[in-house]
């Protein structure tokens, strides 16, 4: 259902929201996500680097941290059933991706953390790494497919507009379709490095320069880990905000 017929259901005097059937902490998962997204572009660079010694436990704790936060609020979300009453395709397009991301990158964590001494070993480090997270690919291609079909509902259902009483956010409520683009286009971005991500991985080595398909990955990964870390930051406040505007 669009998101702007659902929001008379919850009007009474301008619009209120009980918070007990609305719950909502997006905001850590999209830091926590877009910080997941920048870890692996740079832990990707950390590892094309010649005659320096990679110490993978400061990238192993990094992955840690991040892998723990999604794994443990996108598993709350996707298996409490509606996680918010009146939205619940939230426990699709964030609690699901959360969830996969998080798990990808608590294995990464244990992976650098127990291996890290035969990374830094090895006669080709990127290589190496490289050859493990080959069996990965079905998984994240199929992530990636995922967040396409994410994009794609955002921008026909409109399932990002966010209401007037949501500081920033709403100033754009009258036309949803703003919100709509913005949102399925990070979701797109990181769908795009996804699907590439095999293909990229072919070519990932420290005697050879970075393949146009790397690169790909790399922009488009980039690009979405700034921006999810940037809009989550920023909805700490228009969330906030939100919650104190219609608590009636």
């Amino acid at each position: 259902m669009h998101r702007k017929a659902i929001m008379p259901l919850l009007k009474t005097q301008g619009l209120v929201i009980d918070w007990t059937q609305m719950p909502t902490y997006n905001t850590i998962m999209s830091i926590a996500a877009g910080a997941g997204l920048l870890l692996l572009v740079l832990l990707a660079r950390e590892l094309r680097k010649k005659n320096e010694a990679f110490v993978a436990e400061g990238w192993a704790l990094s992955a840690g941290v991040l892998g723990f936060i999604l794994t443990a609020t996108g598993m709350h979300m996707t298996l409490t059933w509606p996680f918010a009453k009146y939205f619940p395709f939230d426990n699709i397009i964030f609690g699901e991706t959360s969830l996969g991301l998080g798990v990808l990158l608590l294995a990464a964590s244990l992976f650098l953390w127990k291996r890290g001494t035969a990374i830094r070993d090895a006669a080709d480090p990127a290589a190496y790494v490289a050859k493990v997270s080959r069996p990965l690919g079905i998984f994240i291609v199929g992530l990636g497919l995922a967040l396409f079909g994410i994009a794609f509902a955002g921008v026909i259902f409109q399932l990002f507009a966010a209401p007037p009483e949501e500081p920033i956010s709403g100033a754009f409520a009258e036309y949803p379709m703003v919100e709509a683009i913005f949102m399925s286009g990070l979701f797109a971005l990181v769908g795009l490095g996804a699907v590439l991500f095999p293909f990229a991985l072919k070519t990932f080595s420290t005697t050879t320069v970075p393949s146009v398909v790397e690169k790909i990955v790399g922009i488009v990964w980039g690009l979405a880990g700034i921006a999810f870390v940037l809009f989550g930051a920023m909805n700490f406040f228009t969330h906030i905000g939100l919650i104190v505007n219609t608590m009636g």
